[in-house]
């Protein structure tokens, strides 16, 4: 099986254990892996599979995530877990649907996989240390939704994915790493220490291939991305940005000004 094949056959696999077996997996032999860009695979039935828990609801039916009690930590701690497994499939979607990119548009997006992968262990692992497991709090399913909405839209899908909804996360870490410090949890701070870092890297993926697609189809980046938001219906950002952080994953200061103003945001 080529590459391609291989991370839809992972993006089926409803075990998150299983699943992050099989993308470490890939992701070790990615450079032995024949890769066929050109083919256009059929979907099958079961995209993308997950556990039966956690239960998916509403975002606004989600419980409040306090990190000062120790359920409330846990409920925390295990949101941020579910954003990494729903990571670990947009990753993997983004390397099977879309043929015709370059080779190292599929290595570049296995690469995030197998990131997202480790960051989904080490959640689940602290959780364990806690007493939880993955599963044990509901979430929701805004990531998957912008991915399913993006599935026909290359442009689309690097724009409001990684570099829109993953972007977020640059913005949310350091908040709650410091809320995660005051509650004294020095391991959950150490480890989004480490998917904060990746997640730069994730978003910078997302604004290169953003600007190869635009630059293909003779599209100006800036002004297409406005047009996009409101196409898909993308949520609005939550101010302030952490500027430091897009300015490393490749937002220009140009569109830093876009998204701080109230058109942006």
């Amino acid at each position: 099986m080529t590459l391609r094949q291989l991370a839809l056959q992972a993006l089926v696999m409803p075990d998150p254990a299983t699943k992050v077996r099989a993308v470490r997996a890939l992701w070790a032999d990615v450079d032995a892996l024949a890769l066929d860009v050109n083919a256009v695979l059929p979907e099958p039935a079961g995209v993308p599979g997950r556990p039966a828990r956690p239960i998916l609801v509403a975002p606004k039916d989600v419980p409040a995530r306090s990190p000062f009690t120790p359920e409330g930590r846990a409920a925390l701690l295990h949101a941020i877990a579910h954003i990494e497994f729903n990571a670990i499939n947009l990753a993997l979607d983004a390397v099977w649907r879309f043929p015709g990119l370059p080779p190292d548009y599929y290595r570049d997006w296995l690469r995030v996989a197998a990131e997202e992968a480790e960051h989904h262990t080490l959640l689940a692992d602290h959780l364990a240390s806690m007493g939880h497991a993955y599963g044990d709090f509901p979430g929701h399913d805004g990531l998957w939704l912008m991915t399913w909405r993006t599935r026909e839209d290359f442009i689309a899908r690097m724009a409001l994915v990684p570099r829109t909804l993953e972007a977020r996360g640059l913005d949310a870490t350091p908040p709650i790493q410091a809320k995660l410090r005051r509650a004294g949890d020095l391991r959950a701070v150490e480890i989004l220490d480490v998917i904060l870092r990746d997640e730069v890297g994730h978003v910078a993926i997302g604004n290169r291939w953003y600007r190869w697609a635009c630059a293909r189809e003779g599209f100006d980046p800036l002004a297409l991305y406005p047009q996009l938001v409101a196409r898909h219906q993308a949520p609005p950002l939550r101010p302030p940005l952490n500027r430091e952080a897009r300015l490393r994953a490749g937002f220009s200061e140009a569109e830093l000004a876009y998204l701080e103003s109230p058109d942006g945001l």
